[in-house]
């Protein structure tokens, strides 16, 4: 398919890329599979975290709407007004998840604003490319590791006392995971340890009635690929899978939904691979 050749900084605005991509704002249709529930998703502004706020809005829950800062302002509020439009409350709380204090404030917040939470995706990530080892530094390492994995521990840690029996939690992975990119390498280390800190996570918490899972995207139509890859692999984002080429963020939606309803209520421990053909055994 490929793309054409744009760049940004870090993190990326989804307003700004050519094509802007298609998170579900004029395809996706609820049924209710959400309905009176209270959802908190990070990194839900752009990309895959706002086409999953969008899907659960229409069908039927209230969100938190977590982002980085004021730089994706005007995607996240894009983002409220759709969930909005939808019937339902949007709550936008920008901050940094690699200060553990953050975290904290947004379960606080979510309580504050819905009483209690049902569903929680940790979806938010920081990748970089290089080319060599050398290039990674010490602190951009420790930092994938904080925004990526590190939070996740945190949110579900400060959400528990809150989540109903019923309740999921979803953590984004990779295809990375399982077939990790030596070019993205700290970032493909924290997909693989979500996938394991998901499992883990579904055998503690199966007694308290509450499942766990992640999903695995394979090359996905984000502002991380403009923002954080070389132009030369933009342009060609997608097109070495089976299906040849990216997928949509829209095209994950439904995934989520499925693992945050109780269509999924026997789903839990699960890593579910949206890779447009790579596998993942």
């Amino acid at each position: 398919m490929g793309f054409t050749e744009q760049q940004q900084e870090v993190p990326g605005v989804q307003g700004r890329m050519t094509p802007i991509p298609d998170c579900g704002e004029d395809s996706y249709r609820g049924s209710g599979k959400l309905a009176g529930k209270a959802a908190v998703i990070t990194g839900a502004d752009s990309g895959i975290g706002r086409a999953v706020a969008i899907a659960f809005a229409r069908e039927g829950a209230d969100v938190l709407i977590s982002y980085l800062n004021e730089d994706e302002d005007e995607d996240a509020k894009q983002v409220a007004q759709l969930v909005e439009q939808a019937g339902r409350k949007a709550v936008l709380v920008d901050g940094d998840l690699s200060q553990p204090q953050h975290c904290r404030t947004i379960v606080d917040r979510a309580v504050q604003e819905f009483g209690k939470i049902d569903v929680l995706v940790s979806n938010a990530a920081y990748q970089m490319t290089h080319n060599t080892l050398e290039e990674i530094s010490d602190e951009e390492f420790d930092y994938t590791f904080e925004v990526n994995v590190s939070a996740y521990f945190r949110l579900v840690k400060a959400a528990l006392p809150h989540m109903p029996s019923g309740g999921s939690i979803i953590g984004s992975s990779s295809v990375n995971s399982d077939m990790p990119s030596p070019t993205l390498a700290p970032y493909a280390a924290t997909k693989a340890a979500i996938a394991n800190f998901s499992a883990s996570l579904a055998q503690l918490l199966g007694e308290r009635g509450i499942r766990v899972n992640s999903v695995a995207p394979g090359p996905i139509w984000t502002p991380l690929i403009p923002s954080t890859m070389p132009v030369e692999k933009v342009t060609r984002f997608g097109d070495d899978t089976p299906l040849g080429r990216a997928g949509q963020p829209a095209e994950l939606a439904p995934t989520y939904v499925l693992l945050a309803s109780d269509d999924g209520s026997y789903i839990s421990g699960a890593r579910v691979a949206v890779t447009g053909g790579r596998p993942i055994l």
